[in-house]
C-alpha cells in the first residue's frame, strides 16, 4: 500500500529516499546475516576454532585423489589417526563391507557395497546422557583431491576435537566418525550405523559437508522432529539455515552420510557449504580453492553445537514437531511448527481486511482488483520462464557450460542477470497497470497470492510457508497502518512492511542461486518476484507518476515512468556483458569434458564414451553419434545413454570368476564363486543374465533380500567398491538346473596410459563425474 498522504506532494522525493536507504541498509544487514565470519590465524585461543590450523590439516589430506581403497586414502588414515593419537585419543579403524540398502534391485549397477575402514574415536564425557557424533567422510573422488569435499569436514573435526581436548571434559561423550567410501556409495556410514558398538544407542549426529569452496555453511537438512535441536543451533555464533532448505532437500534423491544416521532413527543436523561448486568433485577441488572464511564458519558453529549438546542431558532433547526458521541480523529466528497454519490464515485475513478497508476508503474497487489479481500471475510466471531461457542462452553462447555440474566459475554476474530481469518483469509489469488498476489495487493483489502461496506451502512443504505468509501478513498489517494513518507514519509503516519482506525473502535468495544453480535459476527469479510483489508500496513512492505534475507534460512524465524498467533492462545486458567476459575458461577454470574407455575382453574390441549431454570439442575427437544405451556389455552402467567411439584395445587382463563349490537341489542350484580383479581396481562388478532367477544373495559376507529383477538384458548385480586383492565371494541361489551366465567388469583410472589417448590441452580439464577417467574391462563367463 504506497502512502496516500504524499502521493504528489512536494514530499514524495525524500520520502521515497528515506523509505529506499532504509531498506537498503536492512537488505544489507540481511546479506551480512548469511555471510560466514572472518578466518582466524593460529594465534587464536586454543579452547577456540581457527580455520588457520584446521586448513593445515586440509593441506595434509588433500594432496592427491583419495578414493576408497586407494594406496593415497592410506596415507591420509594414517595420518587422521596419528593426529587424534596426538590428542590424546585411542582411535579405531573399523574395517569391513558394508552394502548400501537392504535390498537389491537391477537398475544401473544393482547393490553398492565396499570394503570400507572408518576411522572412529571417542572424548569421554564425565556423565553421559548420550552421545554426540561428528561426522564427515575423509575418502575423494578419484578424479579431484578433495580439498572441500571433504577434507574440509574432517579437518574441521579434528580441529573441533583439538579444542574440545584443551579445556574440561564434556558431560556427554562426543564419538568422531571419520567415514570412508562416502563419494563410491555412502557404505562407510552405513557401515557404522549397521556394525560399530557405539551405534547401538542411536544419539545426535553433526554431518560436516561441502558441495563448493565458499560461501555460508548452511544447515540444510535435519532429522523430523527438530525443533529443541534448532533451539541448540539457534545458539551458534552464527547459525545459517532455513527450514524452507529442509523441506526441499526432503524432496530431492539426494544423500549424503547423515543418511544412513537418519534412517536409523538417529537425530541431528547436516551443514555444507555450497557455494563456489564449480568445483565440486573436479580436479579443482585443491586446497587452494577454498575460501577460508567458509571453514572458520563450519567449524565455530560445529564446535559451539557440540559443546551445547555436551553439557545437556540428551534425553531432554526430544520433541514432536519440526521447527520453522531462517536466518536474520544477529540471530536465527524460529518458532514451532504449530504455528505455521495459524500464520498463513491469519495473513490471509489481514490481507482481506485490508482490501476491505481499502475498498470502504474507495482506494480500490471489485472489478479491478479480480482483473489485478489475475494479472498478478503474469510476473509470477514470466520471470522464472524467462530466467530459464537466460540459462538456455548462455549456454548456446557457451557451450560448456552444459558440462558444469550446478554453476559456471563465477556465477555471480548471471545471478545479478536473473534478479534483474525478475525486477525488470514486476517493473515492467508494475509500470502497465500503475495507471489503469492504481497501486493500491495492485498492493492488495500482490499480497494477496502471497497469502494464498503461504497457505498453499503450509499444506506442501510447511517450512517454506514462512516465506509468503510473514511478508502477506506484515504487508497487509503495515498497509492497513498506511490506510489509517497520513504523512511519514504511512512512510513509515509501508517501509516496515517491506523491511519484513527483505529480511525473509533476500537471504533466501541469496542462499537458494548457488544450492539450485543457474540450472534451476527459475527458482531465484520466482523468489525475487515474490520480495517484489511485497515491496509494491515502496515501488508506487519511488516510482514516476506519469501524470501531468510539476509542468511536466504527459509524454514527458510517461518517459520518466519508463526510466527505471529501461535501466533494469540495461543491468541485465551489462550483467550478462561483465559474466560473460569475467567467466572465461582457463588453465586454473578449465572447460569440464567426460571420458570413459572400455575393453571387451570377449572379442577384443574397445571402445570410448561419454555422457556429455553436448559433446565438447576436445570429446569429439573419441565420440560421435546419438546416445545410446550400453547396458548389454556394460551391465553397471545401467540404463543410462552415451555417444561412443572406437578405440584401440589395450592389453588389459579381464577379471576371473571362479566357481568355488556348486550344489544342486531340484531345480536350484547354491553356487559359490569368487570375483577377483586382476589388476588394481576402483571397483568391480557382477552381473546374471535375465532369464535366472536369484533367489538369495551373500556377496563379502553381506546377506541380502532380493528383488525381482527389471527388463534388460541383465538381471541380479552389484558394484563393490575397494575389493581386497583376494576378491570377492558371492554366494548365489539361483533357480535353474542349467549353466548361468555372468557379466564380469572391473574399472580402474588411468586413460592417459591408454594407446590413442591424447593428453587434454590448457584449459580442457574433467568434470567431477563417478564415471570421469574410468578404464573398464569386461568379459562373459558361463558357470
Amino acid at each position: 500500500m504506497s502512502a496516500p498522504a504524499l502521493a504528489g506532494t512536494t514530499h514524495r522525493v525524500p520520502a521515497a529516499l528515506a523509505a529506499v536507504a532504509a531498506l537498503v541498509a536492512i537488505g544489507a544487514a540481511a546479506i551480512w546475516s548469511v555471510r560466514p565470519p572472518a578466518a582466524r590465524d593460529t594465534s587464536a585461543p586454543a579452547a577456540d576454532f581457527s580455520a588457520a590450523r584446521a586448513f593445515q590439516q586440509v593441506e595434509a589430506i588433500a594432496t592427491e585423489p583419495h578414493p576408497a581403497g586407494s594406496p593415497a586414502q592410506d596415507r591420509v588414515r594414517e595420518h587422521l589417526l596419528s593426529t587424534l593419537r596426538g590428542l590424546g585419543l585411542t582411535p579405531e579403524v573399523q574395517d569391513t563391507v558394508s552394502v548400501q540398502g537392504a535390498k537389491l534391485s537391477s537398475s544401473a549397477g544393482g547393490a553398492g557395497f565396499a570394503h570400507v575402514r572408518n576411522v572412529v574415536a571417542t572424548i569421554p564425557g564425565t556423565a553421559s546422557t548420550g552421545r554426540v557424533f561428528l561426522v564427515a567422510h575423509y575418502d575423494s573422488v578419484q578424479v579431484g583431491p578433495g580439498g572441500n569435499d571433504d577434507a574440509a569436514g574432517t579437518a574441521a573435526i579434528l580441529e573441533t576435537a583439538r579444542a574440545l581436548t584443551s579445556g574440561p571434559r564434556l558431560r556427554n561423550d562426543v564419538v568422531l566418525v571419520l567415514t570412508d567410501a562416502e563419494e563410491a556409495c555412502l557404505c562407510g556410514a552405513k557401515a557404522f550405523v549397521d556394525q560399530h558398538p557405539l551405534a547401538k544407542d542411536g544419539g545426535i549426529v553433526l554431518n560436516l559437508e561441502a558441495r563448493g569452496s565458499s560461501g555460508p555453511a548452511i544447515m540444510f537438512e535435519t532429522a523430523k522432529n527438530n525443533r529443541r535441536l534448532v533451539d541448540i543451533y539457534g545458539q551458534a555464533p552464527k547459525p545459517v539455515g532455513t527450514s524452507f532448505a529442509v523441506e526441499i532437500y526432503r524432496l530431492l534423491p539426494n544423500d549424503t552420510d547423515f543418511t544412513a544416521f537418519r534412517e536409523a532413527g538417529f537425530t541431528g543436523l547436516n551443514s555444507a557449504y555450497i557455494d563456489g561448486a564449480a568445483v565440486y568433485h573436479a580436479p579443482t577441488d585443491v586446497p587452494s580453492a577454498m575460501d577460508t572464511d567458509s571453514l572458520q564458519h563450519h567449524g565455530d558453529n560445529a564446535l559451539a553445537v557440540t559443546r551445547a549438546l555436551g553439557g545437556r542431558d540428551l534425553s531432554t532433547l526430544t520433541s514432536d514437531d519440526d521447527a520453522t526458521y531462517f536466518p536474520a541480523p544477529g540471530l536465527l529466528v524460529r518458532y514451532p511448527g504449530g504455528f505455521v497454519w495459524p500464520l498463513a490464515a491469519l495473513a490471509l485475513l489481514a490481507v482481506i481486511a485490508l482490501g476491505w478497508l481499502a475498498r470502504r476508503r474507495a482506494l480500490i474497487d471489485g472489478k479491478r482488483l479480480f482483473a489485478a489479481s489475475a494479472l498478478t500471475l503474469v510476473p509470477i510466471i514470466v520471470a522464472p520462464v524467462l530466467a530459464q531461457l537466460y540459462w538456455a542462452l548462455l549456454k548456446v553462447i557457451r557451450p560448456a557450460y552444459a558440462e558444469m555440474p550446478i554453476d559456471p566459475y563465477r556465477p555471480g554476474w548471471y545471478r545479478l542477470a536473473i534478479g534483474a530481469i525478475a525486477a525488470l518483469v514486476v517493473l515492467a509489469w508494475f509500470g502497465w497497470l500503475r495507471r489503469k488498476a492504481g497501486p493500491a489495487t495492485l498492493a492488495v493483489a500482490g499480497l494477496g497470492w502471497l497469502a494464498v502461496l503461504g497457505l498453499v506451502l503450509a499444506a506442501v512443504t510447511p517450512g517454506g510457508s514462512y516465506l509468503a505468509a510473514l511478508p502477506a501478513l506484515a504487508g497487509a498489517i503495515a498497509g492497513i497502518v498506511a490506510v489509517l494513518t497520513r504523512g511519514w507514519w504511512s512512510v513509515l509503516a509501508v517501509t516496515a512492511g517491506g523491511t519484513v519482506a527483505v529480511i525473509i525473502l533476500l537471504p533466501t535468495v541469496i542462499m537458494l542461486f548457488p544450492a539450485l544453480g543457474l540450472k534451476l535459476g527459475a527458482t531465484g527469479a520466482f523468489l525475487t518476484v515474490l520480495l517484489g510483489l511485497a515491496l509494491l508500496p515502496v515501488l508506487d513512492l519511488i516510482h514516476p507518476q506519469a501524470e501531468r505534475q510539476h509542468g511536466l507534460d504527459a509524454l514527458r512524465a510517461r518517459r520518466r515512468a519508463a526510466l527505471p524498467t529501461l535501466a533494469t533492462l540495461l543491468a541485465v545486458v551489462v550483467a550478462t556483458v561483465v559474466g560473460l567476459s569475467v567467466d572465461r575458461f582457463d588453465a586454473k577454470h578449465p572447460a569440464l569434458t567426460q571420458l570413459m574407455y572400455a575393453l571387451d575382453a570377449d572379442n577384443g574390441t574397445a571402445q570410448w564414451l561419454s555422457d556429455e549431454p553436448r559433446v565438447q570439442k576436445w570429446t569429439s575427437q573419441y565420440v560421435s553419434g546419438d546416445p545410446h544405451t550400453v547396458n548389454e556389455a556394460l551391465p553397471a552402467f545401467g540404463p543410462e545413454e552415451m555417444r561412443t567411439g572406437q578405440a584401440e584395445a589395450a592389453t588389459l587382463p579381464a577379471p576371473k570368476l571362479t566357481l568355488v563349490s556348486d550344489t544342486r537341489s531340484g531345480d536350484s542350484r547354491v553356487m559359490k564363486l569368487r570375483l577377483q580383479p586382476q589388476r588394481p581396481v576402483r571397483l568391480t562388478t557382477l552381473h546374471v543374465a535375465t532369464g535366472v532367477e536369484v533367489t538369495a544373495a551373500t556377496v563379502g559376507g553381506r546377506e541380502l533380500a532380493v528383488e525381482k529383477p527389471e527388463d534388460g538384458p541383465w538381471g541380479f548385480g552389484f558394484v563393490f567398491h575397494a575389493p581386497p586383492a583376494e576378491g570377492v565371494e558371492v554366494t548365489l541361489t539361483v533357480r535353474t538346473t542349467g549353466p548361468v551366465r555372468f557379466r564380469a567388469m572391473d574399472g580402474s583410472d588411468g586413460l592417459t596410459a591408454l594407446p590413442g589417448f591424447k593428453a587434454r590441452p590448457s584449459g580442457v580439464g574433467i568434470v567431477g563425474s563417478h564415471t570421469s577417467e574410468l578404464l573398464a574391462v569386461a568379459a562373459t563367463y558361463t558357470r
